[in-house]
């Protein structure tokens, strides 16, 4: 799916300073029928974003318009329970396209950086702070460099490391999913394979 470059991104963050959420919170079963990606955005966090009567709930942080932007600050232990891909869509489809928490299920971390989501892990001291910064002020913006792989939150310039696979890092910078990176080596495996021929 990734077919977005993500390189280094400036944005405000949305707080959701929940733990444990899992999948199903992330998108419900009811709506895993769809047989495109697309829309799935409509019903990220549905049970929590709307009432009982279909109303939205003016509680919920995604219904607060003082909240924006592409970066979706969790608690720990964000995409537990089930392996559905879906939950990624439906925050990528949403428009975000980072995630920081202090713990990702290893599904869920797998599943985001196949779909051009960023996983960022950070210390659970560091992820408090950046939360209530959030919470006080929600124009506090971060920026992520992902080729120096660097979170800074900018009003205090503190920065952080964050760890990634070389491979998916690569993938993402490029705006490429798993088919597109081997179609990317084609004249490498033909030339590959028909140098292997001729050594027979």
């Amino acid at each position: 799916m990734a077919k977005v470059k993500f390189d280094i991104l400036e944005s405000t963050c949305v707080p959701l300073p929940l733990e444990n959420v899992d999948t199903d919170q992330i998108i419900p079963a009811r709506f895993l029928s769809a047989t495109s990606r697309e829309g799935f955005g409509n019903n990220l966090f549905r049970d929590w974003r709307y009432l009982k009567t279909g109303e939205p709930n003016e509680k919920f942080v995604l219904n607060n318009p003082v909240f924006g932007g592409k970066v979706l600050v969790t608690g720990k232990n964000f995409g537990s329970g089930s392996s559905r891909e879906h939950a990624v869509w439906a925050i990528f489809d949403y428009g975000f396209r980072a995630v920081i928490s202090s713990f990702f299920a290893d599904i869920f971390m797998n599943n985001s950086l196949n779909n051009g989501l960023l996983p960022i892990v950070i210390s659970d001291e560091l992820l408090i702070k950046l939360q209530e910064m959030i919470l006080k002020d929600p124009a506090t913006m971060v920026k992520i460099d992902l080729e120096k792989q660097t979170l800074t939150i900018l009003p205090t310039g503190e920065s952080v490391k964050f760890a990634i696979n070389p491979y998916k890092k690569e993938c993402l910078l490029k705006g490429l999913d798993d088919i597109d990176f081997l179609l990317g080596m084609k004249d490498m495996i033909t030339s590959y394979e028909n140098n292997k021929r001729v050594a027979k």
